[in-house]
């Protein structure tokens, strides 16, 4: 269930690394605590983050998440699909469900995101 390939969060979020850039969704177990998503609001192209702060927002019926950039950069691009289909990150959260793409201006703060079984363990931990 949890992507090999992927880093991850402590606030889940999950990170594709390629190259200088880094995809940035929310994980499967975030989008279930949420519940049904209706809508997300994007960060704009060209905003640059430092790690840690609020990235995009994700509104479900029952609550409002927080996004937090997993690394700092400048996002180059948005997954414009969740304008009109919010629920993509319920139906296929590390696939059409991606929120958007960092270009990664401090690479070693990677070294600092868990692998896919320390978030398993993580996850397990935190209830």
């Amino acid at each position: 269930m949890i992507p090999r390939e992927l880093r991850y969060t402590e606030d889940h979020e999950w990170v594709r690394l390629e190259g200088d850039e880094a995809r940035v969704g929310i994980t499967h177990h975030a989008q279930q605590q949420l519940g049904d998503i209706v809508f997300v609001e994007l960060p704009p192209r060209g905003k640059k983050v430092q790690r840690g702060e609020r990235l995009a927002t994700v509104e479900s019926v029952k609550a409002v998440g927080e996004v937090f950039a997993p690394l700092s950069g400048e996002v180059v691009a948005t997954n414009d699909a969740l304008v009109g289909s919010p629920d993509l990150v319920n139906k296929d959260p590390y696939g059409q469900g991606w929120l958007c793409t960092l270009r990664v201006t401090a690479p070693g703060e990677a070294d600092a995101l868990l692998d896919a079984a320390g978030y398993e363990a993580f996850v397990q931990r935190s209830g």
